[in-house]
């Protein structure tokens, strides 16, 4: 694990072993357990994942940035989240990994979309 100086870019290969961690420290048995029991009493629900499984998620995230030198606040989680999503546009395995971390407070989108001839389609993320 690597001290970084939050004010400079975050380079893919710390990205990746960051969200890695993030995903390790995810599914710990103490934090799995939290999680699972906050998504039985949410469901499915936008709202209440937002409500109760995010901020777990977060919270769990920022222990882990904070390893790295990210302050360990709002702030922190922001601009890590911010340099990700940079990183997610040219690297395929920081967006994978960041889309995982994000499966844990975000339910299944289903997007439909149009096709020249009109008919729609639906596909699942």
């Amino acid at each position: 694990m690597s001290k970084i100086d939050p004010s400079s870019p975050l380079s893919q290969e710390l990205a990746i072993e960051i969200l890695n961690k993030t995903l390790d420290h995810l599914n710990l048995p103490e934090n799995s357990q939290k999680i699972d029991e906050a998504r039985d009493n949410v469901g499915n629900e936008m709202l209440k994942m937002m409500q109760f499984i995010f901020p777990i998620v977060m919270q769990i995230q920022i222990e882990v940035i904070r390893d790295y030198g990210y302050p360990e606040s709002r702030e922190g989680i922001i601009k890590f989240t911010q340099m990700v999503r940079n990183l997610e546009r040219e690297d395929a395995e920081v967006a994978r990994l960041h889309g995982l971390v994000k499966a844990y407070y975000l339910p299944p989108v289903s997007a439909h979309t149009s096709n020249e001839s009109g008919e729609e389609k639906t596909s699942s993320n």
